[in-house]
């Protein structure tokens, strides 16, 4: 998802977002009454202050939005107290099977009485009484997923401290014991934007709705995707006893849901004041949201989406190192459709194409599954479209040379618009796999619709025949679907921003994820279904130890990801060209619930730590290492605390060294004592083999106890350069 930001001008005003840092008052109206002072002394009075200003953050942090003219901003970059003053930037937003496939299967034995094989949920008695914020494009109240009654919640927990605010078609009554606040925020969101929305909480796009659904929906059986039969099942959050607090910041512009930094921090701060336990960010480039460490300092986590512009290196948004960055997997479900040529050979791609009619080789011209002549273009767009007579006809769209494994969604969908348009009857799009899906094409529920391989392609373009007929798609799960893989679209790292930090941290189920959406239930893919995965996780983590810091729980879900699949061979990264993937593709690897609620070891970190970014982040006891520039040899430092059941452990190092690149851990081994600390140290040397100039090079730190119990990994990547090359070759 890429950002824009709002065109400045001299003598015009737009929204800047003013950062004053911590809080010089725990009183609130003192807070308010200081940015009223400070902005009163550039505008020249109180009331032009009042006029001005849009939001007071005065919960978590300090600072305020307020409409500037550009000099304006300027001045006031020059106040004390006033740490930055930034043009408000918009950002855009980025479960039947996926929570069994992480091994959190459960049951609804009665209305109250639940069941599960997952020793996390049970522990965590399925996430009861966790608070988790979602800041999003806000909540379709009347979904099932949203229904508090029959499963035994209690009162609201007494430490809440938010509202229900009511607007148009939201009232007090659409929150309940499952939904126990909602908030919305639009000040930053023109007139004319705001009349395809509701000015209330609740959401007009659904991106909300169905990430919030994920992370802690309520049981609904016999969900699947529109009502079509596929992807059918229970659909459910991961942890379905917490509560939800919804804030909404994003609203629905031009077919998208956009996000302005000045609501999102609104939110943010409420969220922080409120008292919310974590808060889940499905949403695209908050690099520069600072402010997100005022949630971490009080112990709240902050879990953050990739991106969904991968495969390209280097293109991932969220890079934050207080968050959980999360990217988009694959599981074990695929939705297999078959293309019948006219000479009998038959041909396998995926389609969502949820009709429910038979596929019968019926000859009417109204049956979307007879048989069709088949018409061929290099290049779906709506001028090649429209230069033929495709009406009745399949038409299959190559794909361009530059497009990899995943064609941009927006060409889809274009080509699909135009398709219906001119009569078509179906639309076979080429990927190098299909692997990946693209849910949203518009196609999906108006005609069949079907990605293929290109070996397919070219057996269509060899037949004899040119008619074919395309079969309602099904449902697939289990081992017969190669799973996990990487998505395509997740974006990949290093980060261009803090290249010291290993980003993403972890990979979810982020491709096709059935999830609620209005009243309905629908297939969406992204990073942004990946996050709140990774919520519900950390909400019942937060559940099974209220003590852990965000920097514990993070560096549990990290260091005991998967990194293999269920044959155990190394998870694979789609692209271009499918290959293993490596740390900038998955982080630590695939989360694994179970193992994170008994990690071993973790590696903290205090909130006031984080403030040495712009010395040295490698400094930071993060549970990965970056090193971004090895001339000769570098040493890294790593503390690591035991959480484990046993307070007398012996741990030892394994090595997997990045190639060209030799990794001495001192000391090898790490012990700890009955009534000793609970800490150990270690470093960890690396040394360029060869003096070249290279890319990233991976590979990993796993810390092994003696009992054979845990397991502690950390994934490493180290990029040789040569010392003055730039020089050198100037």
């Amino acid at each position: 998802m890429r950002r824009h930001q709002a065109k400045t001008q001299t003598t015009t005003t737009t929204i800047y977002v003013v950062y004053m840092g911590e809080k010089k008052h725990d009183d609130p109206s003192l807070v308010v009454a200081s940015h009223h002072a400070t902005l009163a002394s550039v505008l020249g009075s109180k009331d032009e202050a009042l006029s001005s200003i849009v939001y007071s953050y005065k919960h978590g942090f300090s600072g305020f939005a307020a409409k500037l003219t550009q000099p304006q901003a300027e001045e006031l970059k020059k106040y004390p107290g006033v740490v930055s003053v930034k043009p408000n930037t918009y950002h855009h937003v980025h479960t039947t099977r996926s929570w069994d496939f992480l091994g959190m299967s459960y049951g609804q034995q009665q209305s109250s009485s639940w069941s599960s094989s997952s020793r996390l949920l049970r522990k965590a008695k399925y996430g009861e009484d966790v608070i988790v914020g979602v800041i999003d494009s806000g909540i379709w109240p009347e979904s099932r997923s949203f229904d508090d009654s029959g499963y035994g919640y209690g009162p609201v927990p007494k430490r809440w401290k938010g509202v229900c605010q009511t607007g148009q078609a939201f009232n007090a009554s659409n929150c309940n014991r499952k939904v126990i606040g909602a908030r919305w925020y639009a000040a930053d969101v023109s007139e004319e934007d705001l009349k395809n929305e509701y000015r209330s909480p609740r959401d007009a796009n659904g991106h909300g709705t169905h990430t919030a659904s994920t992370i802690a929906g309520s049981p609904v059986r016999n969900a699947s995707h529109h009502g079509g039969g596929l992807a059918a099942g229970i659909a459910r959050g991961g942890a379905p006893r917490a509560r939800l607090a919804i804030y909404k910041a994003c609203h629905a512009v031009g077919g998208s849901a956009s996000c302005g930094d000045a609501s999102i921090l609104a939110a943010l701060d409420a969220a922080i004041g409120d008292g919310v336990d974590l808060v889940s960010l499905s949403l695209g480039g908050l690099g520069e949201i600072y402010q997100s460490l005022h949630a971490v300092a009080a112990g709240i986590t902050v879990v953050l989406a990739a991106g969904n512009d991968g495969p390209v290196e280097q293109s991932l948004n969220n890079a934050l190192p207080w968050g959980i960055t999360v990217a988009a997997a694959t599981m074990d479900r695929t939705f297999p459709t078959v293309v019948t040529l006219g000479d009998g050979e038959k041909l396998v791609g995926q389609s969502l194409y949820y009709h429910n009619r038979s596929a019968a080789a019926s000859t009417s011209d109204d049956d979307d599954f007879a048989w069709r002549h088949l018409i061929l273009f290099p290049s779906c767009d709506e001028k090649n479209l429209g230069s033929e007579n495709i009406t009745g006809k399949i038409v299959i769209c190559r794909a361009p040379v530059f497009w990899s494994d995943y064609p941009p969604p927006r060409q889809l969908s274009r080509a699909s618009r135009a398709a219906i348009a001119g009569g078509a009857k179906g639309i076979i799009f080429e990927q190098y796999s299909t692997n990946s899906l693209d849910t949203q094409v518009v196609c999906q529920g108006h005609l069949p619709c079907v990605v293929v391989d290109r070996e397919s392609i070219f057996t269509i373009q060899s037949s004899d025949s040119n008619v074919a007929k395309i079969s309602p798609a099904a449902t697939m799960v289990g081992s017969q679907v190669a799973s996990p893989r990487i998505a395509t679209f997740s974006s990949r790292g290093p980060s261009a921003e803090f290249p010291s930090v290993l980003k993403p941290d972890i990979a979810a189920p982020g491709v096709s994820i059935l999830a609620a959406m209005r009243d309905s239930y629908v297939l969406l893919s992204g990073t942004s279904m990946a996050c709140p995965h990774v919520s519900a996780v950390v909400a019942l983590l937060k559940s099974v130890h209220p003590d852990w810091s965000p920097a514990m729980i993070k560096s549990a879900i990290v260091t005991t990801a998967s990194v293999t699949d269920r044959f155990g061979l190394p998870i694979q990264a789609n692209s271009v060209q499918r290959k293993p993937a490596d740390a900038f593709d998955m982080g630590g690897g695939l989360i694994a619930p179970d193992r994170a609620m008994d990690p071993g070891l973790v590696y903290d970190i205090q909130p006031e730590e984080y403030t040495r970014l712009d010395d040295r982040a490698d400094r930071l006891n993060l549970p990965s290492i970056a090193v971004s520039d090895l001339k000769n040899s570098v040493t890294v430092s790593r503390t690591v605390t035991n959480v484990g059941p046993a307070e007398v452990a012996t741990y030892r190092a394994v090595v997997e060294a990045p190639a060209g690149v030799t990794m001495d851990v001192e000391p090898p081994v790490i012990a700890f004592e009955r009534g000793g600390a609970r800490n150990a140290t270690f470093r960890v040397t690396f040394v360029a083999k060869q003096r070249v100039q290279g890319g990233y090079a991976f590979g990993s730190l796993t810390w092994l106890d003696d009992a054979k119990r845990h397991s502690v990994r950390i994934p490493v990547a180290v990029r040789t350069v040569v010392r003055d090359l730039v020089a050198d070759v100037a």
